[in-house]
């Protein structure tokens, strides 16, 4: 029964996490935010060369990072508050679907600031070109993110092992089989029902407040205030915390091989006279 329990929890985050990310404005273009975000910092060399690889790769200094993180948790957090006084109003609970329209909308906005610090914090393209929903690999990524932002553990060490698992690529993109199948799979199901029955916690919060029109509005534009903020900093330390994060960091390249080297034999000595005669003779042998 429990086991039934947590799917249909973890089911609902996942309804609403996919609602939200086809709301309008919802999907941050990574390459536009990057360019936005570091011109006030970096030259125009140093900018494309954060967009083509990583802020991080680019020798993005550490102060200019989190300066632009925070300017985007103050930014989303002063948006997601203006939108929940709205929607603490009366007829503001609309419905979308089968989710309450004000908490995709919510949610929304923590998709948004979670995208915005990813990309300045070196991670990949989070969404494909098509507009056509998210992958199983996105919606695992995105669900350890908000993981993070709610405090649970469990999403911090799957975040810190996907982190892991990118600093060896060259081309950085989401390990779709760690997140869709591998180890990390029953990881992101268990904090996707940990945030369902917080998500339902929150439903009937919101339906209470309504109760008092008014009050309700400002309740929930002050809640929202309360909540947010620090949830987007507990994602923002986590992120800064990460390898994949440091200034410089980059994809070691292989070190070429000396002559001496390519001289050795499989034991790593260099053949002796006899054993360079023997070689020799062996290929003339297969030549005739």
């Amino acid at each position: 029964m429990a086991k039934g329990k947590q799917i249909d929890h973890a089911s609902k985050f996942t309804q609403t996490l996919e609602a939200s990310a086809q709301l309008p404005g919802v999907r941050i273009d990574r390459s536009a935010y990057l360019r936005s975000s570091l011109k006030r910092y970096c030259t125009d060399e140093q900018i494309e060369c954060a967009v083509a690889t990583t802020p991080a790769a680019a020798n993005v200094p550490a102060d200019v990072i989190s300066a632009i993180a925070n300017t985007a948790i103050k930014y989303e957090t002063s948006k997601a508050t203006a939108l929940s006084v709205a929607a603490g109003l009366p007829g503001g609970w609309a419905i979308a679907g089968t989710v309450p329209a004000d908490l995709a909308q919510y949610f929304g906005h923590v998709l948004r600031i979670a995208q915005k610090l990813a990309y300045i914090y070196s991670w990949p393209d989070l969404f494909g070109e098509d507009g056509d929903g998210i992958d199983d690999a996105t919606e695992g990524i995105l669900t350890l993110f908000v993981g993070v932002m709610f405090g649970v553990v469990a999403a911090q060490g799957g975040v810190a092992k996907i982190a892991a698992l990118m600093s060896g690529q060259v081309v950085k993109k989401l390990p779709q089989k760690a997140l869709t199948k591998g180890v990390l799979y029953p990881v992101v199901k268990k904090v996707a029902a940990y945030l369902g029955v917080r998500m339902t916690k929150q439903i009937y919060a919101g339906i209470a407040a309504k109760a008092v029109p008014v009050a309700g509005a400002v309740f929930s534009g002050g809640l929202t205030y309360a909540t947010f903020r620090p949830m987007a900093y507990r994602l923002d330390k986590h992120l800064a915390s990460l390898a994949l994060t440091k200034p410089g960091h980059q994809v070691p390249t292989p070190t070429p091989r000396t002559t001496s080297e390519t001289e050795q034999g499989p034991t790593g000595r260099t053949p002796n006279d006899t054993e360079m005669a023997s070689a020799s003779r062996s290929q003339t042998q297969t030549a005739e």
